[in-house]
């Protein structure tokens, strides 16, 4: 592959040290040489409302489906709330999967990824995550899947960052997979 990938990073989680973006942040680390990754804001993006719709679209959901439209997948990181999805990633994809079968995800190929400090690794909110994604027709690589848990323990507290060998090395696993499924799309023209 001579060209990077540009792919779109949406994290779930609104904190600015969130797990979350921790894991975003290893991700990007480790896919540096075959990534150009865009991080995506979703905390500015005004509640889905189809009166808002009617009047045009806010400015920051036509930024943000213009970003998501120059990238040849998406990466999305989802924590879990309450054993789901939180408000603000849902609000998002809400936006994105504006108008119907126009949509800005409309065919392109994602992938889905979580941390949390529990023992389950988000695997609720991915299953919601991949529910939504599938309606939105999003085709959303299967495997591998990154869920990690009890990622409080996986982050060195001097430096901050997820370096916990073990995932990093399913992390490359992940990033090699859908490095593949992208290319796999893009080969088709979709």
């Amino acid at each position: 592959m001579n060209q990077r990938l540009k792919i779109a990073a949406v994290c779930g989680s609104l904190r600015k040290d969130s797990f979350n973006k921790k894991l975003l942040q290893a991700i990007e680390e480790e896919a540096k040489d075959q990534w150009e990754m865009t991080f995506m804001e979703i905390g500015t993006l005004p509640l889905f409302n189809e009166d808002l719709e009617k009047e045009g679209d806010p400015e920051e959901v036509v930024a943000f489906r213009d970003q998501l439209r120059e990238a040849d997948g998406v990466l999305i990181i989802t924590p879990e709330y309450n054993s789901g999805i939180p408000g603000g990633l849902k609000n998002a994809l809400d936006w994105a999967s504006r108008p119907p079968r126009k949509a800005v995800l409309n065919g392109m190929p994602a992938a889905v990824a979580g941390a949390t400090p529990g023992s389950g690794g988000t695997g609720l909110s991915q299953m919601q995550l991949r529910q939504t994604l599938v309606a939105m027709n999003v085709n959303v690589m299967s495997a591998p899947k990154v869920l990690v848990g009890e990622v409080h323990k996986k982050i060195n507290h001097e430096t901050m960052k997820l370096e916990d060998e073990r995932t990093l090395t399913h992390l490359q696993g992940f990033i090699h997979g859908f490095t593949e499924f992208v290319e796999l799309y893009k080969g088709k023209g979709s």
